[in-house]
């Protein structure tokens, strides 16, 4: 099929197909419709390759044998990739706890004399607000950290993330918490399912529901509005809005089922909100988790701004070379004044 031509939408198919309750799971319908989906781009494929000589059909039906080896391959990377992962993630977690003892100070690092503190000096225990200190380095999660957020970030103990499982694509991440005045969960997760995961296509995103203490909501803040003149009361008026906060993480955008229709302006913009949330889900998957200490002490961060900064200077030199190009070219395009040259 050539590159310019669209997929069928198969949506009406999908919404014809029984449902799971009716003997097929969601998994099954969606490997139905891929199976027919694929059936349908054969289909226009060959129609394509009908109108082709008979010579040039014989080998762009040779070429698509080698796609059909190369893809065949390309799938067994991903399968030995993911494997790989898995066994690395597992090495990983030894390492994953001896940093969480000793940031929450249960244990000492081996082979070190720490200092015992100086008389009269508060005992400091582990490595306080090293998470929230980590993420506040970081340019992309520090957009979602409000000054509120801060006490409540300071009892973040660590942050691990794993796969969904063998049969799921997608990761989770969670947040382990000391006890504090804010929520009762001691974990909080946020799990990202892909419908591909190099691409990547996210599917939806699903988060802990937060059991906030009485007062402690900080997704919500209390506004209070003087009554009216002549009302019957004369105590204020209390409202309940929602305010921005690193926890609204935890509540991602709602994904519509097939027969919710969003016009073009609601579907860019719950995209925008998608991407902007698995941007913050896989900054701290790839960035913070494996490299936490680094951005702690900002040598990520600082090494992140070089790398930008390069990145700058590189397309400064572009520009300059576009306008460079854009000058001759205006130069060749216009005539040029006939005069006595200087002859060597």
């Amino acid at each position: 099929m050539s590159g310019d031509e669209k997929k069928i939408d198969m949506s009406d198919v999908a919404a014809a197909l029984p449902s799971g309750g009716a003997g097929l799971t969601d998994e099954d319908r969606a490997g139905l419709v891929s199976a027919i989906q694929d059936k349908l781009e054969t289909l226009m494929s060959q129609n394509f390759l009908a109108t082709l000589s008979p010579a040039v059909r014989t080998r762009v039906t040779a070429l698509q044998d080698i796609q059909k080896s190369h893809d065949e391959l390309k799938e067994k990377f991903l399968e030995e990739k993911a494997a790989l992962e898995a066994k690395y993630q597992k090495l990983y977690e030894p390492l994953y706890n001896q940093r969480l003892e000793i940031v929450a100070g249960d244990k000492e690092p081996e082979g070190a004399e720490v200092p015992a503190a100086e008389e009269g000096a508060e005992v400091e225990k582990g490595v306080p607000e090293f998470w929230l200190t980590a993420m506040k380095n970081n340019e992309i999660l520090a957009e979602q950290i409000t000054p509120r957020d801060e006490p409540a970030l300071k009892y973040l103990k660590d942050i691990r993330w794993s796969q969904l499982g063998e049969e799921l694509k997608g990761f989770k991440l969670e947040f382990h918490f000391a006890s504090n005045p804010y929520f009762k969960n001691e974990v909080l997760t946020k799990s990202y399912f892909m419908i591909d995961e190099e691409e990547p296509i996210l599917e939806k995103a699903e988060g802990t529901e937060i059991e906030w203490n009485a007062g402690k909501n900080l997704t919500q803040k209390i506004m209070k509005k003087k009554p009216k003149k002549g009302a019957k009361s004369s105590k204020p008026i209390t409202k309940t809005e929602p305010c921005e906060s690193f926890f609204n993480f935890f509540s991602p955008p709602a994904v519509p089922t097939e027969e919710e229709e969003l016009d073009e302006e609601e579907a860019e913009e719950l995209q925008e909100m998608m991407e902007q949330d698995y941007d913050v889900g896989s900054t701290l998957r790839e960035k913070i988790i494996p490299h936490a200490v680094s951005w702690y002490t900002g040598e990520a961060a600082d090494l992140e701004d070089l790398d930008d900064d390069e990145d700058d200077e590189d397309d400064d030199e572009d520009d300059e070379d576009e306008d460079e190009d854009e000058d001759d070219d205006d130069e060749d395009d216009h005539p040029k004044p006939r005069g006595r040259g200087r002859r060597g």
